[in-house]
């Protein structure tokens, strides 16, 4: 909650303010980036100036400048943007590798007297960064290789008797969740749920947070999500890709995940032509969307502000942010 009305206040944290971060999430082309670009903008007119931060999960790869739909120099607007691009692909980051690094991020933001703006739609790397991060143990590679190995029924009853708790929460088919709780339980000998009442390292509530969520209307977003792929065609993304696979990286890490390099990946494979490429990623784009969107809905507090609208208009759609910021 936030100890002032609006997001351009003064504040003194030696009196005890808790400085301000503006939150933007959203599913994959809602218009979050343009909108914190305006809210940035917004605020340099004021005389704050606003430095923006990424949390979205593939835009900190540097291999995926296209496909994840980094903003261009131009697209910045003037002004700064802080982790786009700042993982190696090589190099797998984790919802706390990027707490960590976004956590010291916002710290020399708030040293340098600058306005945060955090913009993206990956829940995990917004909750953890808020809320914190269970101190899980470092996994045996043993254990997580012969869990990842089992088919997700057989995990599933394996998790039922190791942890019956975590079973109950959890369908049956929940493949990424069934294998982590079994993993944690096998590897450290404790469930998961007591690692997460540990749970610590968040910012929340130290700062004035100031967050909103874009919820277009579905089929305009799904229509946007078709029309962002065909330009990443159009820019170059099957060359990114090829250049990518080139360098022989693990396919298992997440920077190879991508939404777009498996799908683009299969043209050069000689699998499927260019149309059904731009099909596969035109639909996991939308898939993701869809999933990002239930999420961004369900999840957050209640008293985040959703925008919701049926067409995408920058100005209107800053406007209604910017009133929600107390910037009116």
């Amino acid at each position: 909650m936030s100890t002032t009305n609006s997001l351009d206040a003064p504040y003194d944290v030696e009196a005890g303010d808790r400085p301000p971060l503006a939150l933007i999430a959203g599913p994959t082309a809602s218009g979050k980036s343009d909108c914190a670009v305006a809210l940035g903008q917004e605020l340099e007119r004021r005389g704050r100036r606003a430095v923006i931060v990424n949390a979205d999960s593939a835009q900190v790869y540097a291999d995926l400048t296209i496909l994840s739909a980094r903003p261009t120099t131009e697209e910045m607007g003037g002004i700064e943007h802080r982790l786009f691009g700042a993982w190696d692909g090589a190099r797998s980051c984790s919802a706390a590798d990027w707490a960590r690094a976004a956590r010291e991020t916002i710290a020399r933001i708030h040293a340098e007297r600058a306005v945060p703006i955090l913009v993206g739609g990956t829940g995990l790397y917004i909750r953890t960064l808020l809320d914190g991060i269970a101190p899980v143990p470092q996994i045996d590679p043993l254990v997580r290789e012969e869990v990842r190995a089992l088919p997700v029924e057989q995990a599933y009853t394996a998790l039922r008797t190791e942890d019956p708790e975590r079973a109950a929460r959890l369908a049956p088919a929940d493949a990424a969740r069934i294998a982590r709780a079994l993993e944690v339980v096998r590897s450290t000998g404790r469930p998961i749920a007591h690692w997460q009442a540990m749970t610590g390292g968040g910012i929340g509530e130290t700062v004035a947070l100031y967050p909103a969520i874009l919820l277009p209307e579905r089929q305009q977003l799904y229509a946007r999500c078709d029309l962002r792929f065909a330009r990443m065609i159009e820019r170059g993304a099957l060359a990114e890709v090829e250049m990518l696979l080139a360098r022989g990286l693990d396919p298992d890490l997440p920077v190879m995940r991508a939404i777009g390099v498996p799908e683009l990946a299969g043209i050069l494979a000689g699998s499927w032509p260019l149309g059904e490429a731009i099909a596969r990623g035109s639909q996991a784009t939308r898939n993701y969307a869809k999933r990002q969107y239930t999420w961004l809905r369900h999840q957050p507090p209640e008293d985040w502000a959703r925008i919701e609208f049926q067409n995408f208009d920058i100005r209107h759609t800053s406007d209604i942010l910017f009133h929600n910021f107390g910037l009116t």
